[in-house]
């Protein structure tokens, strides 16, 4: 959490990391558990950009397969399964039903639908069903697996998967991949870096970065109190997101050819639209798919969109456009339509793709290119693109380009290394639940399943020596009390009402507006008593 502070000079670290999305929080976390010294700053919370507006899966991204993009979802698929066991409780395995018609179509601009259309004209752009098998085949294989069952074929007209969607569609491919609660894995990878020795600064804004002599010398601005700092590094890490490019040109001021191409993608949230607990991957005519996931056990998750954004700092937001497109193409599958008034919430992200001059948004490559320029003194590794699920090999690979300047870094070792509170397996999350349930008797199920999801086996350390839901300490609804604020707050770098029920949790889907002002302004009070206490 950040503090008051006078302007002054840090001790020189080896890592200075600009950004606290998925990418920087990631990159710290590894530089750090191989001992070098490491400062992260966010501008303003973790997460609180790209990395919080995903569609949270780990996926090999399918539909990446008809732009012949082989290598980007074997790494994926490669990695959904790593980070499943490092992280089973905000990651799980969800079946995805994929319901097939003969009116399916490419998206006229990717390369297997130019191939087809040359080859077998007759088919007029239509997917066949022999194509989305063998994509599903490969889908399957190109990574291995051992936890997620493979693909098989669902009959619509008997189980729970057909009744919700309309008659015309009698055949379905169910095939596998992971839910990701995607602002917590920023937090607990923040947590862990932390943990292991960086020092994360939240609501510390970069001012400046300049080359001096065989350092990089970073001007930061805390964002609540207006105080300076100047910190002294011995290697940048520009993992800006979304910024990435503005913070070549304003920040550190250095040439690049390389630049990032901004894509908004957007999503609703509306009232529970079906029973069962599998997703629905939908094709549309015009050749763009949409998720519809069950969310937060009353609610339907419906996305995304692809659409050019072009300013960073224009906050991205889910346009009426582009919500009234994605009811519309949810209602070509639903046998009851999906209309405004269903939806209760919506959001939208930018995703700053690596430019490969694509002809579309939705072409565009979601692989990641990682530079570093040392041609004027102190190094720079700058991050493009990337997708969540790739988040660690991103990391990864960003390290093997930083370690080359640091002689005697130790090697990778991520993989398999469980984030705070992962350290069970996947088929024990029900057990961990009915035992915390024992544990804390006032617990509901939905509060035990809760607690359990976001902290693992670390729910015990949130709810501590409690024996009654009193001893807990301020309620503020939906099962959320001071104690776990405190740990919020201490441990994971929670400031505001927002960065809780809309980042640690998804809790503002049940909170009243006056329930989050009274929140916001208990948080406000605790900080402002931190700086003071700290001030003496």
């Amino acid at each position: 959490m950040s503090t008051t502070r006078t302007d002054h000079t840090t001790d020189t670290v080896d890592l200075f990391i600009i950004g606290g999305g998925i990418n920087g929080a990631g990159i710290a976390r590894d530089a750090a558990g191989r001992g070098l010294s490491v400062t992260l700053a966010e501008m303003n919370d973790l997460a609180s950009a790209t990395s919080s507006a995903s569609t949270k899966l780990f996926h090999g991204g399918l539909r990446y397969l008809e732009y012949f993009e082989i290598n980007l979802v074997r790494k994926a698929l490669v990695e959904r399964e790593v980070l499943l066991k490092a992280m089973p409780h905000i990651s799980w395995p969800l079946r995805f039903v994929l319901p097939y018609h003969k009116d399916m179509r490419f998206e006229n601009s990717t390369p297997t639908s130019k191939l087809l259309n040359t080859v077998m004209p007759w088919m007029k752009g239509r997917r066949p069903a022999w194509l989305i098998r063998l994509g599903l085949f490969m889908y399957d294989n190109l990574g291995g697996r051992e936890i997620l069952p493979g693909t098989k074929t669902v009959d619509l007209r008997k189980g729970p998967e057909g009744a919700p969607i309309k008659n015309k569609f009698t055949q379905a491919y169910e095939y596998s991949d992971c839910w990701i609660e995607d602002s917590r894995l920023t937090v607990l990878n923040a947590r862990d870096a932390a943990i292991r020795g960086a020092t994360i600064r939240t609501r510390t804004k970069v001012v400046s970065a300049a080359r001096v002599d065989d350092h990089w010398e970073i001007v930061t601005e805390d964002v609540d109190t207006g105080a300076q700092a100047t910190h002294k590094a011995r290697m940048l890490v520009n993992a800006g997101g979304p910024w990435v490019g503005d913070i070549i040109q304003t920040k550190i001021r250095i040439n690049s050819r390389e630049g990032v191409r901004l894509v908004r993608g957007s999503h609703i949230v509306t009232k529970k639209l079906y029973d069962h607990d599998k997703c629905y991957f939908f094709q549309g005519e015009d050749g763009r798919i949409i998720f519809a996931i069950p969310y937060e056990t009353d609610f339907t998750l419906i996305g995304t969109t692809d659409a050019e954004h072009s300013d960073p700092d224009k906050r991205p937001v889910c346009t009426p456009e582009e919500r009234d497109y994605l009811c519309a193409f949810a209602s070509q599958y639903f046998e009851k339509p999906v209309t405004t008034e269903d939806v209760v919430w919506s959001y939208s992200g930018v995703r700053p793709l690596y430019d490969d001059g694509a002809s579309s948004a939705t072409a565009a490559t979601r692989d990641y290119t990682l530079k570093v320029e040392d041609d004027g003194g102190a190094p720079v590794l700058n991050v493009f693109g990337g997708k969540i699920t790739t988040y660690r090999k991103l990391a990864e690979g960003a390290l093997d380009k930083i370690v080359p300047f640091f002689p005697g870094t130790s090697d990778h070792w991520t993989a398999g290394v469980p984030l705070p509170g992962g350290d069970f397996k996947v088929r024990d999350f029900d057990g961990l639940v009915e035992k915390l349930g024992k544990d804390y008797g006032f617990l509901s199920q939905f509060w035990a399943r809760r607690l359990v999801r976001a902290y693992g086996t670390e729910a015990w350390d949130v709810l501590g020596d409690a024996r009654t839901e009193a001893d807990l300490g301020d309620a503020f609804g939906a099962t959320l009390t001071a104690r776990e604020i405190n740990w919020l707050m201490d441990r994971e770098f929670a400031c505001t009402a927002a960065d809780v029920v809309w980042r640690r949790n998804k809790l503002g889907l049940r909170l009243s507006t006056d329930e989050i002002a009274k929140l916001d302004n208990w948080m406000s009070d605790k900080r402002h008593q931190t700086r003071k206490e700290a001030a003496e």
